[in-house]
């Protein structure tokens, strides 16, 4: 590159200072993988070098110090037409998304990441429409099978482990993929979630008490009074997120609707680029009502109610626990409890599950970042893969 071929601006978005010079047999791996990344101009001492002057920071000064000196290879980011490095499959339920990442799979060298708060439970494979053994070999799976029922799986950890299998899965030379419908998670993988302190055990059992004294309608009044904006988006029963709610406001003495909106880079936030983001939609909401009520039916035939009998005679579950709380659990819950008919037990979680749907659908609509896919297309799942190959030909 000569002079005259120089840039006329530098864009500003350098890389840490550890790749300023060009990969060498010696480097380690992680700064030879990050240096990959990376655009390298060749530029010889001293010459034109043009920035803002109002963006300069230290790591600039720095930058500009080793280029002065003859020390550096400038390398700059070419995010613009790099390939993605991660790649997502979100929808309602019951919209395909499995089937287009196995898909997807026998096309790419990918892993997938789960990103459902029903898989994470072992011992729930029916109601969950888990992946079958042999799926999970045709492509390796994570954060499937990680917690007991008993236990509680939040947003913030799963943006936690994801962030970290997405940073394995790329050394490993395998693209991350990303599959699931839980909103929440996605939200608090690409947004960042505020820090919020760890339960109490203490705390949770002085909470439960009051609440088998004068119930979860007269705690979560007691959370209007202390927190508003938080109880204002809580059913009066909704006993997990106000028993939250609560103890985080004992914890802190601040409401936690303030700790989320004052801490919330707490977990880093992940770019994921729009293009990226295959959100399976169905064009007609019919065709998602009858795949969710022939799925449920499957369930029932497969045995999800001895799955949740079997639950229920460990004795140590109980009818609020977020695991218990999942659609098809709670209705076979309910009715195995005396609530309701057997019988009743189809009708009820197919409701269920179609709103459940309709609210994966509002919250789609609320991330303009994604390539919509029909869901009910014929050709869905090879549709997203040529999509998804395109976009990583780019």
């Amino acid at each position: 590159m000569t002079d005259a071929t120089l840039p006329a601006a530098v864009p500003l978005r350098l890389p840490p200072r550890s790749a300023y010079a060009a990969p060498s047999s010696k480097s380690s791996k992680s700064t030879q993988r990050l240096k990959s990344s990376l655009t390298y101009y060749p530029i010889r001492p001293f010459a034109p070098l043009h920035v803002c002057m109002k963006d300069l920071t230290a790591d600039i000064f720095h930058a500009l110090l080793c280029y002065a000196q003859g020390r550096m290879t400038h390398a700059l980011p070419d995010s613009s037409h790099a390939p993605p490095t991660v790649l997502a499959i979100i929808g309602p339920t019951a919209s395909g998304k499995t089937a287009a990442a196995l898909a997807l799979a026998r096309q790419l060298p990918v892993e997938i990441i789960s990103m459902d708060s029903a898989l994470v439970y072992r011992g729930m494979d029916i109601g969950t429409a888990k992946p079958t053994t042999e799926e999970q070999r045709a492509a390796a799976h994570h954060l499937i099978d990680i917690r007991d029922p008993r236990d509680a799986y939040s947003a913030a950890e799963f943006a936690r482990d994801a962030l970290h299998l997405i940073e394995a899965i790329r050394a490993r030379g395998a693209l991350p993929l990303i599959v699931g419908g839980t909103l929440l998670y996605f939200k608090a993988l690409t947004e960042g979630i505020a820090q919020l302190p760890p339960a109490d055990a203490t705390v949770r059992a002085q909470l439960e008490a009051q609440a088998a004294a004068i119930g979860w309608p007269a705690l979560h009044a007691q959370l209007a009074r202390i927190d508003p904006a938080t109880a204002a988006r809580l059913a009066p029963n909704d006993s997990q997120r106000i028993q939250r709610a609560l103890e985080i406001w004992q914890l802190t003495g601040q409401p936690m609707s303030v700790l989320i909106t004052t801490n919330k880079r707490a977990v880093s936030a992940l770019p994921i680029r729009a293009e990226a983001v295959f959100s399976l939609e169905p064009a007609d909401r019919r065709w998602l009502h009858e795949r969710i009520a022939s799925r449920f039916a499957q369930m029932l035939q497969q045995g999800l109610i001895d799955e949740v009998r079997g639950l229920r005679a460990r004795g140590d579950l109980r009818a609020d626990l977020p695991s218990m709380r999942c659609v098809g659990y709670r209705q076979c819950w309910q009715a195995l409890n005396g609530e309701f008919p057997l019988a009743e037990i189809a009708e009820r979680g197919v409701a269920a599950t179609r709103q459940l749907a309709r609210r994966q659908l509002t919250w789609l609509r609320s991330i303009p970042a994604r390539h919509a896919i029909a869901a009910d297309a014929p050709d869905a799942s090879d549709s997203l893969v040529r999509a998804a190959l395109e976009l990583l030909r780019r």
